[in-house]
């Protein structure tokens, strides 16, 4: 093994030949199977693909993980806190900042309002986060997301669902404006429809199903938008489309816009509370023991 050998000249000209050698075998099971293919008129009788080996295919095994049509995942929906939601209740949501935001946070806010239709975009004024909470539940409100910021550009989201929680915080990434998209399309302000993708684990599945509630259930096909929030290494990345049909038979997307990158930082069960809250998951560095360990 080249990890073995001291030299580090040595390693690496041994790790370069094994890596070409393997290349060249790639390659050539490859070109074998193209041959295959042209040959052979029965596609059945083809030896399976090599399936790629990525991070999330070499994932860690974890007993957290659901199957969404089990019983007993399936009754705990049934007496959770987003119940009510699935059971016909519209979201109503308050989207604010943090104190005194900058213009970049401002437009930012002003952006992610105009993707959930039953959002309101408030301003933040003076008023803390327990203030807003109150008026909030006893308004009929069922959630409030804030936008932190630092050095004047917004880097986390805190969603709370209400009246009852639960609460979690997100880092924010690689935020891209709608109108710095090239070929971006307009907001139509239609129901957009959501996907949710590889949201596998308990944790994951209460988060796939908080972002659910914000989003009316029925989507508005005449719009033709898909928002899309995929988690992939539990980075879970945000993209809103519209679907343009060019002919009958062939259908392109144009992205609207924005485009950003949440990664949650913590959950936790009931109403926002930093000094006395019970966290249901809490991201510590002690956690990250293994580059194939996730926990969405």
């Amino acid at each position: 093994m080249p990890s073995q050998i001291k030299n580090k000249m040595k390693r690496e000209e041994v790790y370069h030949k094994l890596k070409s050698l393997k290349n060249k075998e790639k390659l050539k099971r490859r070109l074998l199977r193209k041959k295959l293919e042209k040959e052979c008129e029965d596609p059945s009788l083809l030896p399976e693909k090599e399936k790629p080996k990525t991070q999330e295919t070499k994932r860690e095994h974890d007993e957290t993980i659901v199957d969404p049509a089990d019983e007993e995942v399936l009754q705990d929906e049934e007496q959770d806190e987003f119940a009510d939601y699935f059971s016909g209740k519209p979201p109503k949501i308050i989207v604010t900042t943090s104190k005194r935001p900058s213009k970049n946070v401002y437009l930012f806010s002003e952006e992610l309002s105009d993707v959930l239709p039953n959002a309101e975009l408030r301003r933040r004024e003076n008023f803390d986060i327990d203030e807003i909470m109150k008026v909030a539940i006893e308004n009929d409100y069922t959630d409030i997301i804030v936008v932190n910021e630092d050095k004047k550009e917004p880097n986390a989201l805190l969603l709370i669902h209400l009246p009852y929680g639960p609460t979690a915080f997100f880092r924010l990434k690689s935020i891209r404006s709608g109108k710095s998209i090239k070929g971006h399309g307009r907001s139509t302000g239609h129901y957009p429809e959501l996907i949710l993708n590889n949201f596998n684990t308990r944790l994951g599945h209460t988060i796939g199903r908080m972002f659910a509630s914000i989003f009316p259930q029925m989507p508005d096909f005449k719009g033709r938008q898909a928002v899309t929030l995929h988690n992939q290494r539990d980075f879970i990345f945000f993209r809103r489309h519209r679907y343009i049909f060019d002919s009958d038979k062939k259908v392109s997307l144009q992205e609207i816009g924005p485009r950003f990158t949440l990664k949650l930082k913590w959950l936790q069960k009931g109403l926002f509370n930093p000094k006395s809250g019970e966290y249901e998951w809490y991201h510590k560095p002690d956690l990250d023991t293994s580059r194939v360990r996730f926990f969405l």
